[in-house]
C-alpha cells in the first residue's frame, strides 16, 4: 500500500494533486470528526508551526496549559483555539472557532468544529463554506458513528476533497499496520461519499509528527506532511453559473431614487441586460449598478450592488433577478437531503418557516422518502428522523419561492427550518438533484400522480395482475381513447384548439379512473377459473 495515498486500484477516488500553475491564494478548510479526536489540538499546533502564534501568546499558553491542559504535563495547542469557558473547562469544542494565518505559499481559514453529537449542527456550519476538510480519525479507536456522520454531512454539503488524518499515532506505538487496517476502512466508507479527492496521513498533532515535516518516528510513510498538502492541494473554482441576484432590501433614499440591493450569488450584469423578475416573471432592463464607489459597467458574483431598473415595476425582498432568456421558474414544491437538528423528531405533515436567501415561506412536510443508515450510508425506510438523522424529504410551499439544485448553486439551493412555535432552527435542508424545476402545471403532475396511485398500492394486492401492469393498461388504452377523443371533438367544432383542450382535460382524469376500475376487476374472482394444482405462471423459476 502506498502510504501517502492509499487509494484502492479502480477507485474512481483520485488523491490530491499539486497546481501545475500557481497556487490558489486563499483554502478555506475545517477540520471534523469525533469527540476528542483531536481536532482543536492539531490546529494549535498548525498555527505554531507557521509561526501564526506571536511570543506573548505562547507565553500566555504555556500558563494556560499548566492550569487548564488535558495532556497531563506540556504545552496544549488545543487552548489556542477552545476560547470560550466552558470549552476551557471540559475541555471539549462546543461552538466554530474561526482562525486566519499563513504561509510563503498559501493563506487559509480553518474552522475548528465540535466532535460531539449534540453540536453536530455547528459542524454543518462550519463545513458549509469550506473547500477542504480535515477528518480526524483516533488512531486507537478507528471510525466511530460521528466520524461516518461528519463525513457524510462533509460530503452532502459539497466539499470534494477531504484529507483523513490519522490522529494519535505515538499512543500505538506509530504502528504502521493500525494506518493501513483504518486507511482500508476508510476507503470503504468512501465508497459511499461524493468526495473526488482523498489523501490519507498518519499524524499526531501533540508532538508534530508529519503536521509541517516528515516525522522520523514513521520512516514507512513516504508522502508529505498535512501543512505541505494544504500548501498544494489544488481546489477548482467554482463553476461560473447564470445570473442570480437576490432582493435584500429596497432602496428608496428620497422619491427620485428607487433601487433593489442585494447579492450577486452567480453570473455578470452590465447596464441594458434584460432582466426577469422572479417569481412574479415581470421583465425589465438595468438603467444603472450602483455602488458605494459609484456606477459601474459590471457586476459579478459575491459583490452586493444596488439595481436601478429601467421600468417602474413591482420588486420587493426576497425577489430573485436574472436574465430575460433564462429558464429558471419559481416553486411550490420542493425535494431536499435535510439535517434534522430538532430535538423533537421530524414526522410528516408537520408545519414550518422555510428561509432560503431572502425568501421566507411556509412549508409542511409531505412526504419522507426514505432517512439514511449512518453507519453503512444506505437509504432505509422512516415514518420519523430523529435529532441528527439525514433524510430525503419534499415539502409543499405556501407561496412560490425560487430555488435551485444545491450543486449548482449553494445560496439559492439550501435553506433552513424554523419552528414556528420556538423560532428554533431545526433542519438544514440542501435542494436534491430531483426536485422538480418549475411551478406545477396545471395538471396533475406525473410525480404527483403516482404518489397518489402509490398510496392505494396494497388495495387489489390478491391478485396475479401486478399494478404496473394495470398502470401500463390504463396509459396505453388512454393515449387510445384521447385520440378517439380528439378526432370525434374536432369533427363536431371544427376546431383544432378546441379539440386538443378536450382531449388534454380528459387524459389525466381517466386514467385515474380507469387505473382504479382495473384493480377493482383484479380484485374479483368474477368469470375466473380456477387454477390447476401447482400451477404458478412461471413463478419462482
Amino acid at each position: 500500500m502506498n502510504a501517502a495515498a492509499p487509494i484502492l486500484p479502480g477507485s474512481a477516488i483520485a488523491p490530491l494533486r499539486a497546481p501545475a500553475g500557481r497556487p490558489a491564494s486563499l483554502l478555506r478548510f475545517l477540520t471534523c470528526g469525533s469527540v476528542d479526536d483531536g481536532k482543536s489540538t492539531l490546529i494549535g499546533r498548525l498555527l505554531f508551526e507557521a509561526d501564526a502564534v506571536p511570543e506573548d501568546q505562547l507565553a500566555a499558553l504555556d500558563r494556560d496549559s499548566e492550569k487548564l491542559g488535558t495532556l497531563g504535563g506540556g504545552r496544549d495547542y488545543a487552548l489556542l483555539v477552545d476560547g470560550l469557558a466552558a470549552e476551557r473547562e471540559q475541555g471539549i469544542t462546543i461552538d466554530v472557532a474561526y482562525r486566519y494565518f499563513a504561509t510563503k505559499k498559501r493563506a487559509f481559514i480553518v474552522a475548528d468544529t465540535p466532535g460531539h453529537e449534540q453540536y453536530t449542527r455547528n459542524m454543518a456550519t462550519g463545513a458549509s463554506t469550506a473547500d477542504l476538510a480535515i477528518l480526524l480519525i483516533d488512531a486507537r479507536k478507528g471510525l466511530l458513528t460521528q466520524t461516518r456522520r461528519h463525513a457524510f454531512i462533509a460530503s452532502m454539503l459539497g466539499i470534494r476533497h477531504a484529507l483523513v488524518a490519522v490522529n494519535k499515532m505515538d499512543l500505538v506505538g506509530y504502528s504502521r499496520e493500525t494506518f493501513e487496517a483504518i486507511a482500508a476502512d476508510f476507503q470503504t466508507l468512501a465508497k459511499g461519499l461524493a468526495f473526488s479527492g482523498i489523501t490519507i496521513v498518519p499524524v499526531s498533532a501533540r508532538e508534530g509528527d508529519n503536521i509541517a515535516t516528515r516525522s522520523s518516528a514513521m520512516p514507512w510513510y513516504s508522502g508529505p506532511s498535512l501543512l505541505e498538502l494544504l500548501e498544494t492541494v489544488e481546489v477548482a473554482p467554482e463553476t461560473e453559473g447564470p445570473f442570480r441576484f437576490s432582493v435584500q432590501w429596497v432602496n428608496r433614499p428620497d422619491q427620485d431614487f428607487r433601487g433593489f440591493a442585494g447579492v450577486i450569488h452567480s453570473g455578470t450584469l452590465h447596464p441594458g441586460d434584460a432582466i426577469r423578475v422572479l417569481p412574479s416573471g415581470t421583465k425589465s432592463r438595468i438603467a444603472r449598478i450602483v455602488t458605494a464607489d459609484g456606477d459601474k459597467d459590471e457586476a459579478i458574483a459575491g459583490e452586493v450592488p444596488t439595481l436601478v431598473l429601467s421600468d417602474e415595476i413591482d420588486v420587493s425582498r426576497g425577489d430573485v433577478i436574472t436574465r430575460e432568456s433564462d429558464a429558471l421558474l419559481a416553486r411550490r414544491e420542493i425535494t431536499a437531503r435535510l439535517l434534522w437538528m430538532g430535538e423533537e423528531a421530524l414526522k410528516p405533515g408537520a408545519h414550518y418557516v422555510l428561509r432560503l436567501a431572502s425568501q421566507q415561506a411556509n412549508a409542511r412536510l409531505d412526504a419522507l422518502h426514505h432517512a439514511i443508515d449512518i453507519n453503512g450510508y444506505g437509504i432505509v425506510e422512516a415514518e420519523s428522523i430523529a435529532m441528527n438523522g439525514i433524510g430525503l424529504v419534499t415539502l409543499e410551499l405556501d407561496r412560490a419561492i425560487v430555488a435551485t439544485n444545491y450543486a449548482v448553486n449553494r445560496e439559492l439551493g439550501s435553506f433552513i427550518l424554523i419552528d414556528r412555535l420556538t423560532n428554533a432552527t431545526v433542519a438544514l435542508g440542501l435542494i436534491d438533484a430531483g426536485a422538480p424545476r418549475g411551478l406545477p402545471a396545471p395538471e396533475i403532475p406525473t410525480r404527483t400522480l403516482t404518489r397518489l396511485l402509490g398510496r392505494f398500492a396494497r388495495w387489489g394486492g390478491g391478485s396475479n395482475e401486478g399494478h404496473k401492469r394495470s398502470i401500463a393498461k390504463a396509459i396505453s388504452w388512454r393515449v387510445t381513447g384521447t385520440l378517439d377523443t380528439f378526432l370525434l371533438s374536432y369533427l363536431f367544432t371544427a376546431s383544432v384548439k378546441i379539440a386538443a383542450a378536450i382531449g388534454a382535460t380528459e387524459v389525466i382524469t381517466k386514467i385515474v379512473l380507469y387505473y382504479f376500475h382495473e384493480r377493482a376487476w383484479a380484485k374479483s374472482r368474477f368469470g375466473l377459473k380456477d387454477r390447476p394444482a401447482g400451477h404458478t405462471d412461471g413463478a419462482g423459476i
